[in-house]
């Protein structure tokens, strides 16, 4: 696939998730490696789209009260990765505004995400992580080191 074809499979799942019909972690390939950069909670390597999911977006939704609605300011397509630059907010279950800016390095094959790095601001992060119960117990994450 072609850096265009890779730029627009990107582009039409952040406008799904946008409208409230799927997200981008709809393209994780089963075994697709997400890392999160930085010192928050969430940050490490997940080894696979379950475990990913399981311990990063599903108690991160947990904690909203809204679903996390994302506007893209750029996206950039390098062969076969792709650069995802966006703002995204959404309601907490405090019901206070939880916005942060985004950028995710998606490497792609064959429409699959295999591989993705993310960057954000982990202080906004870590005031909804910490501060906000979810709403399920099992939603906990534990620290990394």
């Amino acid at each position: 696939m072609n850096e265009t074809t890779n730029r627009e499979i990107i582009r039409e799942a952040f406008e799904a998730w946008s409208a409230g019909r799927g997200s981008v972690f709809d393209l994780l390939a089963d075994d697709a490696v997400w890392t999160i950069v930085g010192n928050s909670a969430a940050a490490g390597t997940y080894q696979s789209r379950a475990e990913f999911l399981d311990r990063v977006i599903r108690p991160f939704n947990a904690r909203l009260s809204t679903p996390l609605v994302p506007t893209v300011r750029a996206l950039y397509a390098d062969g076969d990765t792709v650069i995802a630059y966006f703002d995204a907010s959404a309601t907490a279950r405090d019901n206070r505004p939880y916005n942060n800016t985004y950028t995710w390095y998606l490497k792609l094959q064959d429409g699959a995400v295999t591989n993705a790095t993310a960057f954000f601001d982990s202080i906004a992060f870590e005031g909804l992580w910490a501060c906000v119960e979810p709403a399920e117990e099992r939603c906990a994450l534990p620290r990394h080191p």
